[in-house]
């Protein structure tokens, strides 16, 4: 049995929109309506600059092929959807010709936001491992070098016959002992986690009460959290550590006053990297500050990347370690005035086997 042209069409998982002439909206099918997240009944006669409104090249691009009877495919492209949701597809427009004339355009839409997460989220993972190599090699090529210069300094104290000369020695080493530290810090805990079960909220708690203690005047601290989030496996003092220094961070862009907020909640079936989780605890840290700027956005993960003159640039590297200990993953998202940090945490192997 053949299955009818409309059957194929609401079986496609590509969104199918038909604009007529006029570029009014005539036809779509189901993938179509899960996209825009509208009805067919409350779209169709809509024009195609309501339903795409701001990206006057892509209405163009419909003109023309209209015009031209020349189709036109674009990858990744990022368009406006009439609540202000963005979204990214993979586009081609088709000019539907019918007695030798243009009729109208067909327009495909393949959804891509979750192929280019998961680029995004194996990128970072992979950026992580890298670093860490790095900076184990780049470790052992400082810590030996230093120990012998703290050893030679202590060497030569004894021989010092004046005490005025020992300051200098002491000054070597505690040169050297704030370098140790410093690679010691970049490389991150040195014991595998203590895993044991707990409640993610306390923990955001425990982080949003320490740094009210010294909150700046104006900036305030705001939480919204899903209290159905089941517990989690993870290791509570390194957890708290990546909150912390995240928390830090945004305290530390907002330049006179404005809001940080800590936000919970739960997704289903999600890919991080190449693993796929039942369930995992979504944590983000958004604040309305100055950003990050754009030239960083992509490095920010690497140790020694900061955008403060004072700041380490170690924070949110160290953060990322721990986090992808625990299988996790932490994205981010900046403009002037909304900088998101997501915290991707799996419910543990007491979830995943239910």
């Amino acid at each position: 049995m053949t299955p009818k042209d409309a059957e194929i069409l609401d079986n496609l998982t590509t969104a199918v929109l038909y604009f007529d002439s006029a570029l009014i909206l005539r036809l779509i099918n189901p993938a179509g309506e899960m996209l825009l997240e509208h009805s067919a009944q409350s779209v169709t006669g809509s024009a195609a600059n309501f339903l795409f409104p701001g990206d006057t090249q892509f209405i163009e691009a419909l003109h023309q092929a209209l015009i031209t009877a020349h189709p036109l495919t674009e990858r990744e492209k990022r368009l406006l959807l009439p609540d202000n949701r963005q979204i990214n597809v993979d586009c081609t427009i088709t000019p539907w010709i019918f007695q030798d004339h243009v009729a109208g355009v067909l327009l495909e839409l393949s959804h891509i936001d979750r192929q280019l997460r998961i680029s995004r989220e194996k990128r970072l993972l992979s950026q992580q491992s890298t670093a860490r190599e790095l900076l184990r090699g780049l470790a052992h090529e400082i810590k030996n070098p230093l120990s012998g210069l703290r050893g030679a300094a202590q060497l030569l104290e004894r021989e010092l016959i004046t005490e005025d000369l020992h300051e200098y020695t002491r000054i070597i080493v505690s040169e050297v002992d704030r370098l140790r530290a410093l690679v010691d810090r970049m490389l991150g805990p040195k014991s595998r986690p203590q895993m044991a079960v707990g409640n993610i909220h306390e923990v955001l708690e425990r982080t949003r009460q320490l740094l009210s203690v010294d909150l700046p005047p104006g900036i305030l601290i705001s939480t919204d959290y899903d209290p159905s989030i089941p517990e989690l496996v993870f290791d509570r003092d390194m957890i708290f550590q990546a909150f912390l220094n995240i928390v830090q961070n945004a305290v530390n862009a907002i330049e006179h006053s404005g809001e940080i907020r800590l936000n919970t909640r739960i997704t289903r079936n999600h890919t991080i990297g190449n693993k796929k989780h039942r369930l995992v605890a979504v944590i983000k840290i958004i604040d309305n500050g100055v950003g990050i700027p754009e030239n960083l956005i992509d490095r920010i993960f690497y140790p020694m990347v900061s955008g403060r003159p004072d700041g380490s640039g170690l924070g949110l590297a160290i953060s990322q370690s721990l986090i992808t200990q625990h299988g996790g993953l932490i994205e981010c998202q900046s403009n002037p005035g909304h900088t998101q940090f997501t915290i991707l945490l799996p419910l543990g192997t007491k979830h995943e086997q239910k």
